[in-house]
């Protein structure tokens, strides 16, 4: 055996170290508790807002039928710095809730139509609503409403859209009002610049929404209104509610077709002022004439009636048509205005009488005198209508034109006719001999009262005619009937009651006569002043002398 030398074999052997477990174990932690913090955590949602009053960072919550599904984590201003960006953490299971229909509004104490609400507020802060969306597509930037939403956009029901030239006549949540029933609410308020109209979003609730038909109208109820016109003094009321904050009103006009049922969302309809412009402005054919009047027309209105027989036909469109030019001459131009003949008023609706065929039927009627004049509708408003009736024929009419309007034949109105007769009459006082009458009369009492004392002397002669014996012989019918005569004379006896009677009439139209003086000479002098007064004059004032 030889003496050889053993080597070792030194070979490389590669090995993890125990201490490595401890990093690779807190990476797997890391790691998981990252995939469950952002598994967990909901999405980040941007809010736009007018102001950040009542919102608090890290307090405000975001519920949903008062259950807390987010919460504020920030508030900056925006870079216009004209409203405020509101960040918010909302819950995993929020996330599909954010859809692209998705409503936010702050839910905070609110006194409106609907009555007081939001007051739990008042001890817990306020808080952001959210009603979750129906549409497939998500959304993360919301514009927080200044207003709660009517209804849900999934809502069923029925939304309109009210035109008026006018903005400023509804606001949101002003119900909206079928025969005292609140059918729905206003949901939105805009104004197009571009056009010039202002546009009201409604919804109306169903079953509500089948009473919209195509002929229906709208109309501003403001709870109470006034109207003093031609037809006198009415007051109506509404709801309680509508009394506070107004509202609009809708049905189909009386005497008008229903109409289809209106399904489509967002259909227009003209929005009117009132019930009485609705009712006014409904009829769609109509002929207009001007009428001359020449005499004042104080108390005709634009909206006045027109009435044949006291049925109303037509309405006073313009008063005056035009204004008076340069060359205007005002002692004989007439005072024109326009007014319109509704043909749906006279006819039935189903009746298809066409507006050429009724100017032809009117016009024979000018020439059987046919005629418009101005009566008073209310003496309380003195407010005037123009009532339109058959006069004398007008066998001579010819048809004429100014403005390229038919002129419509008139006559001057009952109250200037009876201002007319007084004036006359007024004239014919003035021209009667008064003072020469009223001499007349005095001289005339006093030859009465002359007569009356000649008579009672020849009482007394015949009274002692009777007392002389030659008398007493006188035969039995004589005596009779000069005792009869004796009986009439004594019954004019100054004793007796009727010589009385007649002496104080007598009397009394004397002192008539002299109180009657000063008016008969007041008449004369002055013939209107039984109408309008006498006007006392001031006693004079010394001037002041000079020094």
């Amino acid at each position: 055996m030889s003496d050889k030398q053993l080597q070792a074999t030194v070979k490389n052997q590669t090995q993890i170290s125990a201490i490595w477990i401890i990093p690779v174990l807190a990476m797997f932690i890391g790691t998981w508790m990252l995939f469950q913090f952002v598994y967990s955590t909901g999405p980040e949602i941007t809010l736009k807002m007018p102001t950040a009053e009542g919102i608090k960072v890290g307090k405000t919550e975001i519920r949903s039928l008062n259950v807390k599904v987010g919460v504020v984590t920030g508030v900056k201003l925006n870079e216009d710095y004209d409203s405020i960006l509101v960040t918010a953490r909302m819950n995993k299971d929020a996330r599909r809730m954010l859809r692209d229909d998705t409503l936010f509004w702050v839910v905070k104490p609110r006194i409106g139509s609907e009555g007081i609400s939001g007051l739990d507020t008042l001890l817990s802060g306020a808080y952001i609503q959210l009603q979750p969306g129906r549409s497939a597509t998500e959304k993360r930037e919301f514009t927080v409403l200044e207003q709660p939403p009517v209804a849900p956009a999934d809502a069923k029901g029925l939304r309109i859209v009210l035109t008026h030239e006018l903005a400023g006549k509804l606001a949101v949540g002003d119900p909206v009002i079928y025969k005292g029933f609140t059918a729905g609410r206003v949901e939105k308020v805009s104004f197009d610049v571009t056009r010039q109209k202002a546009f009201y979003q409604i919804f109306v609730f169903q079953p509500y929404d089948d009473l919209i038909r195509k002929n229906t109208r709208f109309w501003i109820n403001s709870g109470l209104s006034l109207d003093m016109g031609a037809e006198g003094v009415k007051l109506h009321f509404g709801s309680l509610e509508s009394l506070i904050s107004g509202g609009v009103s809708f049905s189909v006009p009386e005497g008008e077709e229903a109409g289809e049922v209106v399904a489509e969302q967002h259909a227009r309809f003209r929005l009117f002022d009132n019930l009485k412009q609705m009712n006014e402005e409904r009829y769609n054919q109509y002929v207009e004439y001007l009428m001359f009047f020449n005499e004042s027309i104080r108390g005709l209105n634009a909206g006045a009636p027109v009435e044949y027989r006291g049925l109303r036909i037509g309405t006073v469109k313009k008063v005056p048509f035009s204004r008076a030019k340069k060359d205007y001459d005002f002692h004989s131009t007439k005072i024109p205005v326009l007014v319109r003949i509704e043909l749906e008023r006279i006819y039935d609706s189903r009746q298809d009488v066409s507006v050429e065929r009724f100017k032809q039927m009117i016009r024979k009627e000018f020439a059987f005198g046919l005629k418009g004049e101005l009566k008073t509708g209310s003496l309380l408003t003195g407010a005037l209508y123009i009532d339109i009736d058959y006069n004398e024929p007008d066998k001579a009419y010819k048809k004429s034109f100014f403005d390229d309007y038919e002129i419509f034949p008139t006559k001057p109105g009952g109250f200037t006719e009876v201002q007319k007769q007084f004036t006359d009459l007024l004239k014919k006082l003035n021209g009667l001999p008064l003072n020469e009458t009223a001499d007349s009369l005095n001289r005339s009492l006093k030859t009465l009262e002359q007569s009356l004392t000649s008579f009672n002397q020849a009482t007394l002669s015949v009274q002692k005619l009777i007392d002389k014996k030659e008398t007493q012989s006188l035969p039995a019918e004589v005596q009779a009937s000069l005792q009869k005569i004796q009986q009439t004379l004594d019954s004019f006896s100054p004793d007796s009651t009727v010589y009385q009677d007649l002496d104080g009439a007598l009397k009394q139209f004397e002192q008539a006569m002299i109180e009657l003086q000063p008016v008969l000479r007041q008449i004369k002098d002055k013939p209107n002043s039984l109408v309008f007064g006498d006007e006392k004059t001031q006693d004079p004032v010394p001037a002041k002398g000079a020094k």
